[in-house]
C-alpha cells in the first residue's frame, strides 16, 4: 500500500518529523488534515485507505511558487547571457509566437512534474492557452491560480480581443468546478496594457471576486518611462487604476521606493520576490525586502519562467532571496532562513487562497516529506537553516496535495510520457521559429 499512486480515500503518514516531534498524520477522504499526534496512527489505523511510513522524514508544508510562466519549461536553456531587450525582442518573443496549445499543455505538464518533484503544491502562472494549462493542471493534481496574459500595447481593438479572451478563459476555469484551479487577471505590465486595459482589468476582477496578478517596477526603465510618459511612478498609475488589492500578486518588484512599499502594504498587496530571475537578468537593484517588512507588507516567493531562471525549484529560490538580500542591502541579519520558508509556505498559500501552509487539524493536507538522511540534512543543528541554505528540491521524498499523494520515494507516475512528450513539443517549436526566419 506504501507504493500506491496518488490513490483515494483517507490516508495516514506515519512517523514524521515536525516541530522536534516525531508523529502521524491523518488525512480524511477529503483531503483535509484530521489529526496530527503521537497515537494518531494507532488510534486511527483503521480509518485510513492508505498507509505511508515516513521513516522520521521532516515534514513540511508543501511550497508554493507565486509568480511564474509555467510552459516556459519548453524554452528552457533557449536564449541565455543576453541583455533584458535582446532576449525579450529577439529570441523569447519570436518564438512565442509560434506557440500553440498543445505545446503549452506538455510545457506545463513538464512544469508541474519538476514543481511536483521539488516540493512545491500550489503555483500562480500567467501565459498563453491557459485552457490548455488548465488541463495539465488538472491531470497532474497541483494547485494553481491560473491568468490569461492581458496586452493591448496601447490599442483599442487590441484592448477589446483581450477583453474577451480574457472573459472566455475565465469562464472556462469556472466551469470546471475544480477547487485546486482558480482563474485571475493577467495584466501584463504597465508598459504592455494601456490604462483603460488595466481599469476593465481592476473592474473585471473586483465583478468576479478573483485574484489580480501582474509585473511591478522589475526594471529602472519601466519606472523611468512611466515618469517620463505620465509623471508617476508605476505603483501609482495601478493604484489609480485600482489593480492594488488584497487580491493582487505584483511580481518583481526591484525598483520599488519606500513610499510605494507603504501603499502595496497599505492595499494589502502580495509582492512576490524572484531574486534568481532577476539576478540573471541583471535587473539591477534587489526587491527592498526590508522596506516591505517594515510596511507590514506580504512578501511570497515566485520563480519566474524556466527562460529566466532556468528551474522552478523553491528550495534553491530560498537560498537566492536570503543572500541576495543579505548581500545587496549589507546586512547579514535582513531575511532570516525562518522567514525565507514562511515566504515560499505560509506567505504564497495566503496570497493565492489555498490555505494557511500548516501541517494542523482543519488545513489542506499540502505535505512534503523531506529525506532525514540526506548529506544537506547532516548535522541536525538547525533543520530550518539545512532547508534553507542546504538543501535542493532533489531532498524531497513525498508531495501530497490537497490529500492526494502526487510523488511518492521519488516516483511520479507518467513521468517518462511528459518528458518525451515536452521534449518533442520544444523540439518541433524551435523548428517553427527557425523556418519563420
Amino acid at each position: 500500500m506504501e507504493h500506491e499512486l496518488p490513490g483515494k480515500g483517507a490516508l495516514l503518514v506515519r512517523d514524521v518529523r515536525l516541530g522536534g516531534e516525531r508523529v502521524d498524520i491523518l488525512v480524511d477522504d477529503r483531503g483535509m488534515i484530521a489529526a496530527v499526534g503521537r497515537d494518531v496512527g494507532r488510534t486511527a489505523r483503521g480509518e485510513a485507505d492508505r498507509v505511508i511510513e515516513g521513516g522520521g522524514a521532516v515534514a513540511l508544508p508543501g511550497l508554493v511558487n507565486t509568480h511564474t510562466h509555467a510552459a516556459m519549461t519548453l524554452l528552457r536553456g533557449y536564449a541565455e547571457d543576453m541583455p533584458l531587450q535582446e532576449w525579450l525582442s529577439e529570441k523569447v518573443w519570436p518564438i512565442e509566437a509560434h506557440l500553440t496549445g498543445e505545446d503549452v499543455y506538455w510545457g506545463t505538464k513538464l512544469a508541474c512534474l519538476e514543481m511536483i518533484r521539488s516540493g512545491t503544491v500550489a503555483f500562480s502562472d500567467m501565459y498563453f492557452f491557459m485552457q490548455d494549462a488548465a488541463r495539465a493542471v488538472a491531470e497532474m493534481g497541483l494547485c494553481a491560480l491560473l491568468s490569461y496574459g492581458f496586452i493591448d500595447l496601447c490599442s483599442e481593438e487590441k484592448r477589446e480581443a483581450e477583453c474577451r479572451n480574457t472573459e472566455t478563459f475565465v469562464r472556462s476555469i469556472l466551469e470546471l468546478h475544480n477547487p485546486r484551479i482558480k482563474p485571475a487577471v493577467g495584466p501584463h505590465a504597465i508598459y504592455t496594457v494601456s490604462q483603460e486595459g488595466l481599469r476593465w482589468c481592476a473592474e473585471y476582477a473586483e465583478s468576479h471576486g478573483i485574484g489580480i496578478h501582474i509585473h511591478v517596477s522589475e526594471t529602472e526603465k519601466e519606472v523611468k518611462d512611466a515618469v517620463a510618459q505620465w509623471g508617476r511612478r508605476p505603483v501609482t498609475i495601478l493604484d489609480e487604476c485600482g489593480i492594488l488589492t488584497p487580491r493582487t500578486v505584483a511580481a518583481h518588484g526591484c525598483w520599488l521606493d519606500r513610499d510605494e512599499c507603504t501603499l502595496l502594504a497599505h492595499r494589502g498587496v502580495t509582492v512576490a520576490h524572484n531574486p534568481v530571475s532577476n539576478m540573471k537578468l541583471a535587473t539591477g537593484r534587489a526587491m527592498p525586502y526590508h522596506w516591505l517588512k517594515e510596511a507590514g507588507a506580504l512578501v511570497s516567493l515566485g520563480t519566474d519562467g524556466c527562460a529566466s531562471n532556468n528551474s522552478l525549484d523553491l528550495f534553491t529560490e530560498m537560498k537566492f532571496a536570503a543572500l541576495l538580500q543579505k548581500f545587496a542591502w549589507n546586512s547579514p541579519t535582513l531575511l532570516p532562513a525562518e522567514e525565507a520558508l514562511a515566504m515560499a509556505t505560509s506567505a504564497g498559500s495566503r496570497a493565492l487562497g489555498f490555505g494557511n501552509s500548516r501541517i494542523a487539524p482543519g488545513e489542506p493536507a499540502d505535505i512534503v516529506l523531506v529525506d532525514p538522511h540526506a548529506v544537506c540534512n547532516t548535522p541536525a543543528h538547525n533543520t530550518t537553516s539545512n532547508i534553507v541554505y542546504s538543501c535542493t528540491g532533489s531532498v524531497v521524498q513525498t508531495t501530497i496535495c490537497h490529500g492526494s499523494v502526487l510523488m511518492h520515494n521519488r516516483v511520479v507516475p507518467g513521468e517518462e510520457e511528459i518528458l518525451r512528450e515536452a521534449a518533442r513539443a520544444a523540439e518541433t517549436l524551435a523548428e517553427r521559429a527557425r523556418e519563420d526566419k
